[in-house]
């Protein structure tokens, strides 16, 4: 998983890190448009604890909610089922 985007030429920063402990926020899927304001979060914490939230809901209520990361890199329900699936993903 590449870091955000540098100021530099926007592109992704390759670090090698899977960055599950930078801080991100739920949100609802319907109050967001475009980059997502900090103010009307859901829910904080790290990157692999929004995961883990998202994959705990009902299927058919995922899609309601997108993760923004550090970085403003926003994350769809179906993007972070597929990280919750990797062999790296934290599991605590």
């Amino acid at each position: 998983m590449a870091d955000h985007p540098s100021t530099f030429e926007g592109t992704p920063l390759d670090t090698d890190e899977d960055a599950w402990e930078d801080r991100a926020a739920l949100h609802n899927k319907a109050s967001s448009d475009g980059v997502i304001s900090g103010g009307n979060a859901l829910r904080r914490g790290t990157f692999a604890e929004m995961i883990r939230h998202i994959a705990m809901l009902p299927e058919d209520e995922r899609g309601d909610y997108v993760i923004e990361k550090k970085g403003d890199r926003e994350y769809s329900a179906e993007e972070a089922i597929a990280l919750a699936s990797r062999e790296d993903f934290p599991k605590s």
